[in-house]
């Protein structure tokens, strides 16, 4: 039986001939409600400790939740970082091999007036020989050509 407040203050003893109320009434009604606060401390202590204990794992909850932030926006940050520094070095690498490749063009440029002018330089040798090949053959056609008549 579950008493109220209500109960409590509406509960009746029965009177006494000399107008006293019956013991084992009230001592009945005692007991009753010494069970009925035993049970509700009962309730109250274990409903405490289940609070402390959400209390608690609520706590760690909060701080394993503010790690992991913590850890996510460390991930998110050195995420960015390697980003920048992989686009850095991406730039880096482009002008790297844009300049050896300049370098190459350049002497490959510089290789070929070399070739061209060696070119010229043995077309004028070539000339001069041929020339001077014809003169000697003219000149020995001219003195075969004196000594036949």
């Amino acid at each position: 039986m579950k008493i109220t407040p209500l109960d409590i203050q509406q509960q009746q003893f029965k009177g006494k001939m000399i107008g006293g109320l019956d013991s084992e009434d009230v001592d009945a009604f005692l007991q009753v409600v010494a069970q009925e606060m035993e049970t509700l401390i009962r309730e109250n202590t274990e409903l405490k400790e289940q609070q402390s204990r959400n209390a608690a794992a609520i706590a760690a909850m909060e701080g394993q939740e503010s790690k992991l932030r913590d850890a996510v926006l460390a991930a998110q940050q050195i995420s960015e970082d390697m980003k920048a520094n992989a686009r850095k070095e991406a730039t880096l690498l482009i002008s790297e091999a844009e300049l050896k490749g300049e370098r190459i063009l350049a002497d490959a440029e510089k290789k070929l007036v070399e070739l061209n002018n060696q070119i010229q330089e043995l077309r004028r040798e070539k000339l001069q020989f041929e020339t001077a090949l014809k003169s000697l053959l003219d000149t020995h056609y001219k003195m075969l050509s004196l000594n036949e008549e």
